[in-house]
């Protein structure tokens, strides 16, 4: 493997970006749960609509907004951290490129929000159910984002 891995050093540090940005989606997913059950429960009744965000009752309502919104942002403040010691291994001074990661992160974040309604509604026109166009569009979601965050961290952020 240690032979493997001399010969191809850039794929490899691929694949452990992606395998650890598993850290960054297992947080996500506990963070939601504390967050939804216990959090914002109380903001469960109330509709949250601006801009792009329309969360009404049925859909979790301001406590599903919150709740994704600080499971996401623990996800990528965790993310930050793994993907800079485990992956990249950067010596640079976090504060010169932090900007950098806040913004791909913002982009990122954004279109994961505004993409699967679209993507998801391509795949229906296609002919799958909404649960396979869903999962479709979500695997679109994950490859748009590694598409943005990888070259941003290895060439950008974490040089």
């Amino acid at each position: 493997m240690k032979e493997w891995i001399e010969k191809h050093p850039d794929l490899w540090e691929f694949i452990k970006f992606n395998i650890l940005s598993n850290v960054a989606t297992i947080t996500n997913f506990c963070v939601l749960w504390l967050a939804s059950n216990f959090l914002f429960t109380r903001f469960a009744h109330q509709s949250f609509n601006w801009f792009i965000f329309q969360y009404d009752v049925k859909s979790g309502g301001l406590n599903g907004f919150l709740s994704f919104l600080l499971a996401y942002i623990c996800a990528q403040i965790v993310n930050y951290i793994v993907q800079r010691t485990l992956v990249f291994g950067a010596q640079n001074d976090f504060r010169k490129t932090l900007h950098w990661y806040i913004l791909t992160v913002l982009v990122a974040g954004v279109l994961s929000i505004v993409l699967p309604p679209y993507t998801t509604a391509i795949f229906q026109s296609c002919g799958f159910g909404l649960g396979i166009a869903q999962m479709l569009a979500n695997v679109i979601n994950i490859v748009v984002q590694v598409v943005i965050n990888y070259p941003m961290m290895k060439f950008v952020i974490m040089r």
